[in-house]
């Protein structure tokens, strides 16, 4: 890794299992957009690694500087620089090359954000994807209303503790609420660390 780059441990975990699911899940697809890029860690390992794809990164304006760091420093042609996306104010837009986005991923969002916001991201992503477009989200997710670790359990209070709007969603939620937008959950991988990734299918 190049030296004094903004860093996210929470990036680098699982991103090889991540990206065993996604050259799984999105086989046939062409225009990603992924929602809340962070540092941008995920878009420089998965991008030149699914090359058939157009990677489109977003996130609120106040992280591109170091998304568009970690695309100087490892470039890859299907990677495109930040989208300014604000799930408070913004519309999820066509890709630059005016199709629309037929997969949308998002990774270790929907516990930091406030649920309002959750709803907000299901209903863009409901209008946005065309049929047999898939929503990709990675990330912890409580079960059955319990949850699923100890570790799980901690990292919950720690959340809280820090924004009691956020905290680990209980999977049930989340897929009755993306059933509200004509999103039904088709797969399910539990990966290490008590993380999981849920693929919904518009």
């Amino acid at each position: 890794m190049i030296a004094n780059l903004p860093f996210s441990q929470a990036c680098e975990n699982n991103k090889q299992a991540i990206l065993a699911v996604l050259e799984k899940e999105l086989v046939g697809h062409s225009h990603v957009l992924e929602v809340g890029s962070g540092t941008g860690q995920h878009s420089v390992y998965f991008a030149p690694r699914l090359a058939h794809l157009q990677w489109q990164t977003s996130d609120v304006s106040n992280n591109h500087q170091v998304i568009q760091a970690w695309h100087d420093s490892y470039p890859a042609p299907n990677l495109h620089p930040p989208l300014a996306f604000d799930l408070m104010t913004d519309t999820m837009s066509t890709s630059k090359s005016n199709q629309p986005y037929d997969a949308i991923f998002t990774a270790n969002t929907l516990h930091i954000i406030a649920w309002h916001l959750v709803e907000r991201l299901f209903e863009l992503v409901g209008e946005a994807l065309p049929l047999d477009g898939k929503l990709i989200i990675y990330g912890p997710f409580n079960e059955h209303g319990r949850y699923t670790s100890a570790s799980n359990q901690s990292f919950d209070l720690s959340l809280r503790q820090r924004d009691p709007n956020s905290g680990i969603r209980h999977k049930e939620d989340v897929v009755a609420l993306a059933k509200k937008h004509d999103l039904t959950l088709k797969n399910e991988y539990q990966l290490p660390a008590n993380n999981q990734i849920l693929v919904f299918k518009k």
